[in-house]
């Protein structure tokens, strides 16, 4: 009875429950695409679905990760997902792995599973899961969003062609903002991850027209949708292929490097003498109280110099630490030294001081 809707299709029927109930997916990431594709990949009867995702669930969270709530606050988000997905469907197996997706684990964690689904926020993983998915040979179920858009595709599909035939080479360290600094809509995340589901059940299904050589589009401003033309490059997806000896070498996460100008907020707590940038613009949320804090958006920054206590070391933050790096090789472009950008942005800052208070008292 759990499964009537679908087997009553004549497109799937008892068989093709049985197909679905015997394939094994891998989400990577259950943040904003994961859950939705976690949800319905769930209720389908999946009948194994991994986790993975080294993140816990914060407050920001939930204007879109709709899998979580209050209580999840601080948990792990493959485990927090896992006991969610457990009440909706008790009958399949659910497997939570709390890790980073790193060289050294992917290979190994593809090769258990038929179809690896991209539910990523970075570029790095992005590329990692694309190259470890050729290494393997399993499909990749793609996905992406930005602010009011959002893409879907299915890469290494059938000799189709990979994500780095469409993007043959990563962006450069901190030029691409993620939603912490730019936003998104919070619909826009479950209507891109229910493609993605769409699209790993059709390949589950051999049914309909997968998104192989396809880069589907979609507004939801405008709600218009268009379709882009993707080429297999042979000498991209070969490139890959004949580097299999070097790939568990390969541990460079651009979007997580620290340079020597990046701190943690844990490492300056106890020091005296230093001030508190805020480089956000003044409408963005959450505000840091208990803090005293000199705010200078990035945008007006160098109108606002007299503001920076030259006496003390000067520690800058926004909402990831994307523009707070971009403001400190400002400021070292002006000879203004001591300056450093803290890695965490404005919530845990928030989180990390009250805790920091807590124990001091």
């Amino acid at each position: 009875m759990r499964y009537n809707r679908h087997i009553i299709l004549s497109e799937i029927g008892q068989t093709g429950q049985d197909k679905i109930s015997n394939a094994k997916v891998l989400v990577i990431g259950a943040g904003g695409l994961g859950c939705p594709v976690l949800q319905y990949l769930t209720a389908a009867g999946v009948g194994t679905i991994g986790i993975i995702d080294f993140d816990v669930v914060e407050i920001s969270n939930l204007q879109r990760q709709v899998l979580f709530g209050k209580s999840s606050l601080g948990q792990n988000k493959a485990m927090a997902a896992k006991q969610r997905l457990e009440d909706l469907n008790n009958e399949i197996s659910i497997i939570a792995y709390p890790e980073k997706l790193t060289h050294k684990n992917a290979i190994n964690l593809f090769n258990q599973y038929d179809i690896i689904v991209d539910g990523t926020d970075n570029f790095a993983t992005r590329y990692l899961s694309n190259d470890a998915c050729l290494l393997t040979n399993k499909p990749l179920v793609f996905g992406a969003i930005y602010k009011f858009e959002g893409q879907v595709s299915v890469f290494n599909y059938n000799n189709g062609p990979s994500y780095r035939c469409l993007f043959p080479n990563p962006p450069k360290k901190d030029t691409i903002p993620n939603c912490s600094e730019i936003g998104v809509l919070g619909v826009l995340p479950g209507i891109i991850g229910s493609m993605q589901a769409n699209e790993v059940l059709k390949i589950i299904l051999n049914l309909g027209d997968v998104l192989s050589g396809k880069l589907l589009c979609y507004n939801a401003q405008t709600s218009k949708t268009f379709i882009l033309k993707i080429n297999r490059n042979e000498k991209i997806i070969n490139s890959v292929l004949n580097d299999k000896e070097n790939f568990h070498k390969n541990d460079i996460d651009f979007n997580c490097e620290i340079d020597a100008d990046e701190v943690s907020i844990t490492s300056i707590l106890s020091k005296d003498n230093i001030q508190f940038i805020d480089v956000r613009e003044a409408h963005e949320q959450p505000k840091v109280e208990n803090l005293e804090v000199t705010y200078m958006p990035l945008s007006t920054l160098k109108n606002n110099l007299n503001k920076i206590d030259l006496k003390k070391e000067k520690y800058l933050f926004c909402q990831s630490g994307i523009r707070s790096k971009k403001a400190v090789s400002i400021l070292k472009a002006l000879k203004i030294e001591n300056c450093f950008s803290l890695k965490e942005g404005a919530a845990e800052i928030i989180e990390t001081y009250k805790v920091f208070k807590t124990l001091q008292d």
